[in-house]
């Protein structure tokens, strides 16, 4: 059987009457139905707008390819649209869609076949026959002439003597696993590269990847999305991307995995994928404290608004020896206060720990943060924590690395947790948790203190913070701080930090209403959607227009924001939930009105400070839009 026994003349659409994505998958499923290849349109045409929302079918080059298996499929089906003024598909510009259609139970051979052609179409000479085909015998014609030689020439490529390996796999293994193989070794060929790419597609794994090719690969890269079989490489790195990434930017990825040198072998023992080369520090702490960070706010955000809700029904309504006692109350003190807040620092400690030492590290810095929290070192003494029961698992895991392999397994759930636990459990206990809680207390009634200019000065400097790097390093740093004291039943930083992430963009939103002269037509498009951004507390809103203009945007930012979280600490305004926004503060905060009226305060000074520092626009300037063309 042929490619073109599946994509048959009658399954061709040379002038798609559809506009947009929804009115061409229409149109193509029509199709599938007018040749009765489909017992139920409305089944299968579910089955391919699942795939859409899981990840755009649009794979660039000007082409989709949307595709499904389903049981209301009789054969296995390609039907070919062409659209010459193009559709906007996946926010891609798109010509040719190509639609799958396949039965549950699709043979190999036909897998394979509707796989072909995802191959075929990452030849460009191959994709413009199809576009200036006058006839379906001309469509049909080309498929027949690529399907004689579909292998990229290496006969003038000198010999580089580099080996590149990897495995691709999408979700449902037909199309764009084999688009990205063949985008790869497109990209080696044109180099001289020997590739071999194990595809994991619907059939399950072809070309299968030796422990020979692995060990004498050069470079490995690893497109996938869904879950693949990383071990085989025994901790040599390798680049780790989605499928599409490979399908667009094969060159790049190679030059990545090249610049790896796996065949160093100081580098053999690396046991994590990157998909940037590390800083060559090696130790990567931020990225560690990160790491936990990231996991221990959900616990961080929930318990905070549970005792915000609790206390909203009166200041002792959870406590059933109280005449205020209420039943709903004790239930949100208990849930919040008692389950998630207990929880925040060992869930900081263990993934610090996972992030240093995989699964090794979890059960060690999980049981070290623990340790902290009853110790009264807190959220600090958690971090510590973290790091000493990681690189304790770490190294002792390498220590124990000859052992023969029979021995692993009692080694990495027994050994290696049992000694971490008990080398962190004895710092924890013995040296650090005693000055640390002596530090927190210290703290603690230092910022309890903190009244009035001081209290403002503070504010300012968490909030300027938030505000100056959006996301980067230093709002880290803040946020950081402000976690630290959340966790301390100090929540008045928290309120500052939050003001600090959300002026920016509600201030460029502002001005982008009330100075459009000053902004390109796209700009004050995007301005619009900085007011839910900012709302949400997502200072990230704030980045293109900061891009696009730094010298004024950037210091507009800091000084609202400043102002707005001096505002904030001198009030003595409080906000039990350290994320959510606009969303949180009308439960969590102790003066929702005044809290708001600091947020609008930073924001107006930040919308006024870029209507003085940036200068009005021509018409031509603006309809341009080149400031936003730079970032976007």
């Amino acid at each position: 059987m042929e490619l073109v026994d599946i994509l048959t003349s009658d399954n061709i659409i040379l002038n798609l009457k559809g506009t947009d994505q929804d009115t061409v998958i229409d149109e193509l499923v029509n199709k599938l139905t007018e040749n009765q290849l489909t017992n139920d349109p409305i089944a299968f045409k579910k089955a391919i707008y699942k795939r859409e929302n899981e990840i755009s079918t649009a794979v660039g080059y000007g082409v989709a390819i949307p595709h499904a298996k389903s049981k209301s499929v009789s054969k296995p089906t390609i039907i070919m649209g062409r659209t010459l003024q193009g559709i906007d598909y996946g926010g891609q510009h798109t010509n040719l869609i190509f639609m799958i259609a396949a039965p549950e139970n699709a043979s190999n051979e036909h897998l394979s076949l509707l796989s072909k052609l995802s191959t075929f179409l990452m030849s460009e000479a191959f994709r413009a026959k199809l576009l200036v085909a006058t006839s379906m015998d001309e469509v049909i014609n080309a498929i027949k002439n690529q399907d004689v030689s579909d292998e990229p020439d290496q006969t003038d490529k000198q010999d580089s003597g580099k080996y590149i390996v990897g495995i691709t796999a999408c979700m449902t293994g037909i199309a764009h696993t084999y688009m990205a193989a063949e985008s790869l070794k497109e990209a080696a060929a044109k180099r001289g590269m020997k590739i071999k790419i194990q595809t994991n597609g619907a059939n399950g794994p072809e070309n299968r990847l030796t422990a020979s090719d692995i060990q004498n690969a050069d470079a490995i890269v690893v497109a996938h999305d869904v879950k693949v079989d990383t071990d085989v490489f025994k901790g040599k790195r390798f680049v780790d991307v989605p499928v599409k990434k490979a399908i667009s930017h094969a060159d790049q990825l190679i030059d990545q995995a090249l610049a790896y040198d796996i065949r160093d072998p100081q580098s053999e023992h690396v046991s994590e994928s990157h998909a940037e080369p590390e800083k060559k520090s090696g130790l990567n702490f931020y990225k560690h404290i990160m790491s936990g960070v990231s996991y221990m706010i959900p616990f961080v955000v929930v318990g905070g608004i549970f005792i915000a809700i609790s206390f909203m029904f009166g200041i002792y309504a959870a406590d059933p020896q109280s005449d205020q006692y209420n039943i709903f109350a004790e239930f949100f003190s208990q849930v919040g206060g008692e389950a998630a807040f207990a929880l925040m620092v060992p869930i900081l400690a263990g993934f610090i720990g996972y992030s240093i030492a995989d699964k090794q590290g979890l059960a060690p810095a999980m049981i070290g943060g623990m340790v902290a929290s009853i110790g009264g070192s807190g959220f600090l003494g958690g971090m510590f924590a973290g790091f000493v029961a990681g690189f304790s698992a770490l190294y002792i895991g390498r220590a124990f690395a000859r052992v023969p392999k029979a021995f692993q397994g009692l080694i990495s759930v027994l050994l290696v947790p049992l000694l971490s636990t008990l080398i962190v459990g004895a710092f924890m206990f013995f040296i650090l948790n005693t000055p640390m809680s002596l530090l927190n207390v210290f703290l603690e009634n230092w910022l309890t203190g903190l009244t009035g200019i001081n209290a403002a000065i503070l504010g300012a400097l968490l909030a300027g913070m938030m505000a100056s790097d959006m996301g980067g390093p230093i709002n880290k740093t803040a946020s950081a701080f402000g976690l630290a004291m959340f966790a301390a039943n100090i929540f008045e930083p928290s309120a500052a930090l939050m003001v600090g992430g959300m002026v920016p963009p509600i201030g460029i939103a502002l001005a982008t209403t009330l100075f459009k002269n000053r902004f390109t037509l796209q700009e004050a498009e995007a301005g619009k959607a900085s007011y839910v951004l900012g709302a949400s507390f997502i200072t990230e809103g704030a980045i293109p227009f900061a891009a696009a203009d730094p010298l004024r945007i950037i210091p507009a930012n800091i000084v609202g924001a400043a102002i707005g979280g001096a505002a904030c600490m001198a009030l003595n305004i409080s906000l039990q939930a350290p994320h959510g926004g606009i969303f949180v503060i009308p439960i969590a905060s102790n003066h929702p009105f005044l809290y708001i009226g600091c947020i609008l305060l930073g924001s107006i000074v930040t919308c006024l400070m870029i209507g003085l520092l940036k200068k009005p626009l021509s018409e031509k300037d603006r309809n341009k839009g080149k400031a936003m063309d730079s970032v976007i």
